[in-house]
């Protein structure tokens, strides 16, 4: 099988340190975050926009890569399902996948709202939400 190599093209900042104690979604309580970008990348950030509202994918470098099953939300009074089916941060390839609004942008800087990322977690790509409407980004 082949493999892939992907290079980070930031990090995210932010006052989540602890895995046990982070929300598990946005809409949980996640404070606002700072994706703090790779200056090689900057001039991929140009056209963004507060208030516009991205994608960020992220590398869920502290998950483990050896499972397949989980007990949703950690709840272990409910049957365990496939990984798959599942928002579990733990995953053969821990890739995370964040909506979030930009809310202040300053050079290589993004802050986001309401992102349940760890700090430090490798950022691998951003992308807009799309709304529906034909977008020709």
């Amino acid at each position: 099988m082949a493999t892939y190599d992907i290079t980070p093209i930031g990090r995210v900042e932010s006052s989540l340190t602890d895995p046990d104690a982070a929300p598990r979604q946005p809409d949980e309580g996640a404070p606002d975050a700072r994706l703090i970008f790779e200056r090689r990348v900057l001039d991929g950030l140009r056209s963004l926009r507060v208030g516009d509202r991205i994608v960020v994918l992220t590398w869920l470098d502290r998950a483990q890569r050896d499972v397949l099953s989980v007990h949703p939300r950690g709840d272990t009074s409910r049957p365990e399902e496939g990984v798959f089916s599942t928002r579990s941060p733990h995953r053969p390839n821990p890739v995370g996948l964040h909506q979030a609004e930009i809310t202040a942008i300053d050079g290589r800087v993004l802050t986001v709202d309401h992102l349940e990322a760890l700090d430090g977690t490798p950022i691998v790509d951003v992308k807009p939400v799309l709304s529906g409407d034909v977008d020709e980004r």
